[in-house]
């Protein structure tokens, strides 16, 4: 079987990636040189805490899985099974916490409610206060900037992978058949449409203007080298409010209770925190919903963030090194992991998966393959 594959970002180098494993040739088609969009844009995080329940988390666990064997071959995705802390406050954070471990699932995704103490000697860059943290041992990490370009390394060694940067397509023809703009027709048994948020010209013709996704912009920014590890990822008590596995009655409460500061409200704010393979962290995030969006990025925003990651860590930050927004696409009914759809005979279309994407691609591909009879 040969394989076409429209876009470079973390979607569609994980379909590459299932195609390959499978035994087909792969066309991989990128309008830029290399993705620019949301799949570098990100934490990096493999993040199963948060996520609903069935679907979404069983998704996520299973790209847990993969990713950790795909890490083990490529060591360039910096793949490290790091955990994450959620420091927790007050009693009304506790709670919901507590909740969470209530879960029938709490177990496959490793919560554990752990003292201040025991929070500081898993990650002892905590030195600020807090009187309790969640922990989830399933949570993980890679380097964004940097993933697509190693498994692209790892891709390239294979005489049945073909890479071509610079060509957007313009035009499906027939069955599994593409135009690029530089008038090449790319001819396979199938073609997979992983275009992120580019959902207009192509996309559009080919999905209709109902098509099921939106956009969502974000802002985030890094650091200069942290100067120490921080051994886990870190979030703030607003995640809670953010990720569907925290509903209930506690959640409910906080919400009554302590609402989230005037700045955190008004872009819609959680905290999380990654550190990366130079020692800086990158920290986030703000969530845009409503066109057209602002083409500049905000302060407020932040210098929210750093107010609360100081009072984690008990210390200043290090210098902003870098600050950016980014745009993913995602389903606007937000229990869809995943939109995907037969847009032609022989042509797919896999977007959507808003901000699980890094999380979830692997096994997003791995199921587009296993649906497609790969």
């Amino acid at each position: 079987m040969r394989v076409i594959v429209v876009g470079a970002g973390v979607v569609g180098t994980l379909h590459a990636w299932h195609a390959l494993e499978r035994g087909h040739q792969v066309v991989q088609i990128e309008r830029e040189a290399e993705a620019r969009g949301a799949s570098l844009r990100n934490f990096g995080q493999i993040w199963v805490s948060g996520r609903a329940g069935g679907e979404e988390l069983d998704t996520a666990l299973r790209a847990r899985e993969l990713w950790e064997e795909i890490g083990a071959r490529v060591p360039g995705l910096g793949f490290r099974g790091c955990g994450s802390l959620t420091p927790l406050r007050n009693p009304r954070e506790i709670a919901v916490a507590e909740a969470a471990l209530a879960r029938d699932d709490a177990a496959a995704r490793g919560y554990k409610l752990l003292t201040a103490g025991e929070a500081r000697a898993v990650n002892p860059a905590l030195r600020g206060t807090f009187e309790a943290a969640l922990f989830c041992e399933r949570d993980a990490a890679v380097e964004p900037r940097t993933a697509q370009v190693a498994l692209r390394a790892e891709l390239l060694k294979s005489p049945d992978y073909t890479f071509l940067p610079g060509r957007e397509v313009r035009e499906v023809i027939g069955e599994n058949a593409v135009r690029d703009d530089h008038g090449d027709v790319h001819t396979g048994d199938v073609v997979v449409l992983c275009t992120g948020a580019w959902l207009g010209g192509l996309v559009r013709e080919l999905a209709g203007p109902e098509l099921p996704v939106r956009r969502v912009r974000l802002q985030m920014m890094q650091t200069d080298p942290l100067g120490e590890p921080l051994t886990t990822s870190v979030a703030d008590a607003d995640s809670f409010r953010y990720y569907p596995a925290y509903g209930s009655e506690a959640l409910d409460a906080l919400n009554a209770g302590q609402p989230q500061t005037p700045t955190a409200a008004e872009h819609r704010m959680q905290l999380l925190m990654v550190q990366r393979a130079d020692g800086g962290l990158t920290i986030g995030d703000t969530h845009e919903y409503e066109h057209p969006f602002a083409f500049d990025t905000l302060e407020d925003p932040y210098d929210h963030l750093t107010e609360v990651v100081e009072s984690f860590l008990g210390r200043p930050l290090p210098k902003i090194r870098r600050r950016w927004a980014g745009v993913y696409a995602q389903c606007t009914d937000t229990s869809q992991v995943v939109h995907r759809q037969r847009v032609r005979d022989g042509v797919w279309l896999v977007t959507g998966p808003g901000g699980r994407g890094m999380t979830c691609s692997p096994a997003i591909a791995e199921t587009t393959a296993d649906e497609l009879g790969w």
